[in-house]
């Protein structure tokens, strides 16, 4: 009977044990999440939009910040240039501004390393000139289009920037709208301006599809063959027969957590505790047959971050300066900056900062079917190739790293959505980041923010903003 008791009571401590220790891990790991979030949102609030570090703490990082993690403090630190970020004051994560490259998490090298290897984007500085927007800065409303009613446009913005329930607040902090090639109205919250890079969030996904683009009119990346991933190369693995285009299209059957509530998520884990995101991306299995189902993956983008890296250039300087040579400075997007991680490849799915005027830019090409003054900045169709549906998508809401209906839970939760233009598509991310394009009324609208979930409507947005704009012809 002693001996049972004993053998019992040992069972028990070494079950308690592994409880405590398991917690541990948790809890460290936790911890280390949370730290790498608030130093890397603080950083690039701070050093790449240029606003006040309190204002990024209460408002950005409180808005996202887990219960248990709201012990977390950040340091900035002006001269070196970085945040760091830990529990009860001890640094546990750091993150590292570049001119050009942005904010960096310093995991599994240095901060002076991240800081020794500025090789690549050098921050473009824009000259502002009296030409007209896009090609310059000039924005003169007194000349809108007869045809806009402007009572109704200017409606909509005041009603975009209300708090109609200020305990779950939508947070507008910036607004443009482009009809017929011009900016016709915009506006900024207090403390944004028309030059202030404001994070896209999923937003960049879209960018990162773009410069797919670019390399395959270059004839260097081709959408049905295998996806130029080195690690999938041997004979015996499956992963081996994804193409670019299941990629672009988020049904190469890839296993991946999307889960944004769980902080230990694939999602979370890859963004904010990983050195290379597209290599803990292209590590996952398969759960389905390539082709076969739809899952929205962040993780997808990021492998097309790397491919896109891989294929830009020879050099690492080249490599890393793509998206600024093949896309940015050409269409003026030169407030744009696309974060890298500590591998030095772009964080494609989720780290691009630019002003909402440049996002109006980006916008502005797709309605142009990627033609920019005359030049073919994607190749011809490659709009139209991105706004085919995915036909594994619910309701073929998904094309080719293009929303074509507004995704959950950016519209109405409850009765009848509006109808919207059928060739209306949508650049989009977390907090109701958007960049919504109706080709058929020549309209481009930017709405940035910080919104919680089923704050923001998109699509009764929209529906404002096409009322005050005439009907096609």
């Amino acid at each position: 009977m002693v001996a049972r008791s004993r053998r019992l009571l040992l069972a028990l401590t070494g079950t308690v044990v592994l409880a405590l220790g398991v917690g541990g891990y948790y809890v460290h790991r936790l911890i280390l999440i949370g730290a790498a979030y608030d130093a890397k949102m603080l950083c690039s609030g701070v050093f790449v939009s240029g606003r006040d570090a309190a204002t990024v703490e209460h408002e950005d990082i409180a808005a996202n910040q887990h219960s248990v993690l709201q012990l977390i403090r950040a340091r900035v630190d002006r001269q070196q240039r970085s945040v760091s970020a830990g529990l009860f004051g001890l640094p546990q994560r750091e993150a590292v501004f570049r001119d050009g490259l942005g904010c960096t998490l310093a995991i599994g090298v240095t901060a002076d390393q991240l800081r020794a290897d500025s090789t690549g984007m050098v921050a473009s500085r824009r000259i502002r000139t009296d030409r007209p927007w896009p090609e310059g800065d000039a924005v003169e409303l007194r000349h809108i289009a007869r045809a806009i009613n402007t009572e109704a446009l200017y409606a909509a913005l005041d009603a975009a920037f209300t708090e109609p329930d200020p305990t779950r607040p939508r947070r507008t902090r910036a607004v443009v709208v482009v009809y017929d090639g011009r900016i016709v109205a915009e506006r900024y919250a207090p403390g944004f301006s028309l030059d202030t890079p404001q994070i896209g969030w999923s937003m960049t996904k879209s960018v990162t599809g773009a410069l797919v683009g670019v390399l395959v009119g270059e004839g260097k990346l081709a959408l049905n063959q295998p996806a130029p991933v080195s690690e999938w190369r041997q004979s015996s693995d499956p992963r081996g027969a994804i193409t670019l285009d299941q990629l672009l299209r988020m049904n190469s059957g890839l296993a991946f957590d999307e889960n944004y509530g769980a902080p230990l998520s694939d999602v979370v884990y890859m963004l904010l505790g990983t050195r290379d995101m597209a290599a803990y991306a292209i590590a996952k299995p398969l759960v389905a047959a390539p082709g076969s189902t739809w899952h929205y993956s962040t993780g997808t983008s990021n492998i097309l971050a790397r491919i896109v890296h891989d294929t830009g250039g020879i050099s690492a300087e080249a490599q890393r300066s793509f998206p600024r040579r093949a896309l940015f400075d050409r269409i003026g997007m030169t407030s744009a900056v696309l974060e890298p991680d500590a591998s030095g490849i772009y964080a494609g799915s989720s780290f691009m900062y630019a002003s909402a005027r440049d996002w109006a830019r980006f916008g502005l090409l797709c309605l142009r079917d990627g033609l920019w003054n005359g030049a073919q900045i994607l190749p011809p169709g490659w709009v139209k190739y991105s706004r085919t549906p995915t036909t594994q998508s619910p309701d073929n809401e998904f094309g080719a790293h293009l929303w074509l209906r507004v995704p959950e839970p950016y519209y109405r939760a409850a009765g009848m959505r509006p109808t919207l233009p059928s060739d209306a598509f949508h650049i989009v991310g977390h907090h109701a980041q958007f960049v919504s394009v109706v080709p058929s009324r020549k309209l481009v609208v930017v709405r940035l923010g910080l919104s919680a979930p089923w704050t923001w409507d998109q699509e009764e947005f929209l529906v404002q903003i096409l009322r005050a704009v005439p009907a096609r012809n």
